[in-house]
């Protein structure tokens, strides 16, 4: 038998007992040797940080309430030392993603990892302190519309929100089926099926300004076809994409972009020279010119002719805000 079956039957034994259970019915029960049932013992108060008592009248042991009058319950059993920080590593990262994000249920869950950890060499304190995340322009929605479209997207429920556009600077009211959350470079969007529009829509969350979630089913839309719809092009922008960019870096700026994926269907390959070319489709070029010209004079753009016009185009009005100088 694993330990923490021997482990679950005291707990049940414990919680069920109305007064002290001897050390004989414990050994009788799961068939052990005292010097066995002590180190379970020892084990259920230092590693899970159950609290038992001895008993004098009569010999044995019980459980001790808490304040509000709660037996002991187990954590999670069954993980090690290294599995336990990976689980508190994934908390760490969510609650600094987005505060309040794993609150109310699993507050628990993590006191019980934090007690696990406690005892063991370093703490769980040391994982907060030694984790460094940090964003860039990054736009937080209030928890006030990230937390309705989180139970939407749980409940699968229509959702009604009002949505300030940035492209048009006006607000619209929407029907909308969620579909998935996305985290793309430090901001929030929402996948959905709009309704009014009958067509797959992106929101920012963060542009979402009111919510009221709805009694209606959500339309379920399949995986493959989110995947194909929103995974076609460039970035965030979604649609068919028809075009193909094909981009060369220098060979200093190559030994990053390399280590890059820019799109899962990219097709790249290096030159002679030390040069990379990379190529790969795309639908709008507004978040690829972006990604182009950040690489400056280390990024040419081969293909095709209009994304090269285009960025001929903005870096000559660059320059054109320096020439007075």
């Amino acid at each position: 038998m694993e330990r923490s079956e021997y482990v679950q039957k005291i707990h049940r034994r414990l919680s069920r007992a109305r007064t002290a259970v001897t050390r004989q019915s414990l050994q009788e029960e799961l068939e052990v040797s005292w010097s066995t049932l002590k180190r379970l013992l020892k084990y259920m108060r230092e590693d899970l940080g159950v609290s038992i008592q001895n008993t004098r009248e009569p010999p044995g042991y019980r459980y001790i309430r808490d304040a509000d009058g709660n037996l002991p319950e187990l954590p999670p059993l069954g993980f090690t030392a290294e599995e336990i920080f990976a689980l508190l590593a994934c908390e760490e990262v969510m609650t600094r993603l987005q505060p309040g994000l794993l609150d109310g249920e699993l507050e628990l869950l993590r006191k019980k990892l934090k007690q696990l950890l406690g005892k063991r060499q370093g703490g769980a304190d040391q994982l907060a302190k030694r984790m460094r995340i940090l964003g860039v322009a990054r736009r937080a929605p209030p928890p006030a519309i990230f937390g309705p479209v989180g139970l939407a997207l749980g409940l699968r429920r229509q959702l009604r929100l009002h949505y300030d556009g940035r492209t048009r600077g006006e607000m619209t009211e929407r029907v909308v089926s969620p579909q998935r959350l996305v985290r793309y470079r430090d901001n929030w969007y929402l996948d959905t099926w709009d309704h009014g529009k009958a067509e797959i829509r992106v929101f920012a969350v963060d542009r979402i300004r009111q919510t009221s979630l709805l009694a209606d089913a959500a339309h379920e839309l399949d995986d493959a076809l989110l995947d194909a719809h929103l995974g076609g092009g460039y970035g965030i922008f979604s649609g068919p994409a028809p075009h193909r960019a094909v981009l060369r870096f220098s060979a200093h700026r190559a030994r990053w972009v390399a280590d890059e994926e820019w799109h899962p269907a990219q097709l790249s390959r290096w030159l002679d020279d030390g040069r990379y070319e990379l190529e790969f489709p795309y639908s709008d070029t507004r978040e690829l010119l972006m990604d182009i010209l950040k690489h400056g004079p280390d990024c040419e753009v081969l293909a095709p002719p209009a994304l090269r016009t285009e960025a001929r185009q903005l870096l000559a009005a660059a320059n054109a805000q320096y020439a007075a100088d």
